[in-house]
């Protein structure tokens, strides 16, 4: 094969980084966050700078090689091919927050949580994920959604420059003025234009936001989502609101009231005062007695404690789905399919709000779709005995009882899915085409044509 022939040895010698073959230290970085995911590439390149992996692509291009890239490996697809070098950003991790332009400049292979301390002492905070553990990069490019996303819309909306490799190795700096084509095509179009090295992104001047979970038993699920249903439309655009059909494990890190039953989770995080929105709140602390009640003031620097999502490696299976509306019916199929006498292999199964700052135009275009969703609905379940087998089974009968209210779209940055037709789904005809046009420009060789990237404008 093209991988086992190539001289990969004198790739090494034009690294300041380090190229680990399978038998050797270093190709264990490979292996992903969703440890179900097989990923055994040719080779990994640990790069220590961009350089580095500018080099790995000309270098592939010059022997038919391809190349794919990952941090922690949240969205990671099969990969099982000797032709394709895995390019690890770990190491790009330069973090420059200035305080008084409200910005940063955040290396590829910063997390998160790690922008977040760094900002924190200025009483600022980046538009970040639900899971601060995740990389900064790759959730980017598919968007962003977060617990803010309502009030302060898409995190890559809030991108001002963006430096990456294409697929020719060349390393460019795109902003909407400079190589605006790659600057709207990086944002929102996953790998498919090229492999970030860094972004600079706008921070927001919040040191508090009024948040955190309502945790109800089991017993009260159907009257607490049939509320939440009625309810979270309503919100004023200040507050965001997910709900979660919970079956936590009894582990260590579960608090005891959670653990080993059946529970459901209202998150909830408002940039208004503590007044406003705990009033908010009033009408669901009222439907049941809850388990815990953990919303209230709460520092930026603990955003991730709204979702709590979970922080080791697992094998997990992930589905998704986007609705236009949740009215009686749906909340009827949703319990019937999820509900805490359905019998549901998932540990999780939410919903999230959308709507408010997310469905407005930016202020410059991306290749992001689906601003007109109304919620998300998101699954996850684990690959372990008992349930394995029923955990991908389950998560496409639930997607299919609720497909009379889905709008047929998705979002990039979850459930990614190793079939090109349903990751077309994250984008509209004009999008994909675009996509593809510019991929060809870009990518001539199509070295980076490899994982969640989109290579035709065909209709999916």
């Amino acid at each position: 094969m093209r991988g086992a022939d190539a001289p990969l040895d004198a790739l090494r010698v034009r690294l300041d980084g380090r190229l680990a073959l399978p038998d050797e230290p270093g190709y264990a970085a490979a292996q992903p966050w969703n440890v179900a995911i097989p990923v055994r590439p040719a080779a990994v390149v640990a790069a220590r700078c961009p350089r580095d992996v500018a080099e790995a692509v000309r270098f592939a291009g010059e022997h038919g090689l391809r190349v794919a890239v990952q941090r922690t490996g949240h969205g990671a697809l099969p990969l099982d091919a000797d032709d394709v070098l895995l390019v690890h950003t770990g190491a790009l991790t330069d973090l420059q927050v200035d305080p008084v332009g409200r910005t940063a400049r955040v290396g590829a292979g910063c997390v998160w949580q790690q922008v977040i301390e760094a900002a924190a002492p200025h009483g600022l905070v980046p538009l970040c994920g639900s899971a601060p553990g995740v990389g900064v990069a790759g959730f980017l490019t598919g968007g962003g959604i977060g617990p803010l996303v309502r009030s302060q819309g898409l995190s890559a909306d809030r991108v001002r420059a963006i430096e990456v490799v294409t697929g020719e190795g060349r390393i460019l700096r795109a902003t909407a003025e400079q190589h605006s084509d790659l600057f709207w095509g990086l944002r929102g179009g996953k790998g498919t234009l090229g492999i970030v090295t860094a972004v600079e992104l706008e921070l927001l001047p919040l040191r508090e936001v009024h948040g955190g979970a309502v945790y109800f038993d089991g017993a009260d699920a159907e009257a607490v989502v049939r509320t939440w249903a009625r309810w979270a439309p309503s919100l004023p655009e200040h507050a965001d609101t997910s709900i979660a059909l919970l079956q936590l494990p009894p582990l260590p890190a579960v608090p005891e009231p959670l653990a080993g039953r059946p529970t459901v989770a209202v998150r909830f995080a408002s940039v208004a005062g503590d007044d406003a929105a705990a009033a908010l709140l009033e009408e669901l602390r009222a439907v049941a007695t809850p388990l815990i009640d953990a919303v209230g003031p709460l520092p930026t620097s603990a955003l991730g404690a709204i979702h709590a999502d979970p922080v080791d490696p697992m094998p997990v299976h992930e589905g998704h789905a986007l609705l236009r509306a949740l009215p009686d019916d749906a909340v009827d199929a949703l319990l019937a399919a999820a509900g805490p006498a359905a019998g549901s292999p998932q540990v999780i199964v939410e919903l999230r709000l959308l709507g408010g700052a997310l469905a407005r135009a930016p202020r410059h275009a991306s290749a992001f779709c689906q601003r007109d969703a109304a919620f998300s609905l998101c699954t996850i379940g684990v690959l372990a005995p008992p349930v394995a087998e029923a955990v991908p089974a389950h998560a496409t009968a639930l997607a299919a009882a609720l497909e009379p209210w889905s709008t047929g779209g998705r979002l990039p940055n979850f459930a990614p899915s190793p079939d090109p037709a349903v990751n077309d789904r994250c984008y509209d005809a004009p999008t994909r085409a675009h996509l593809a046009t510019l991929a060809a420009q870009h990518d001539p060789r199509g070295v980076l044509a490899v994982g969640q990237v989109v290579r035709s404008g065909a209709p999916a």
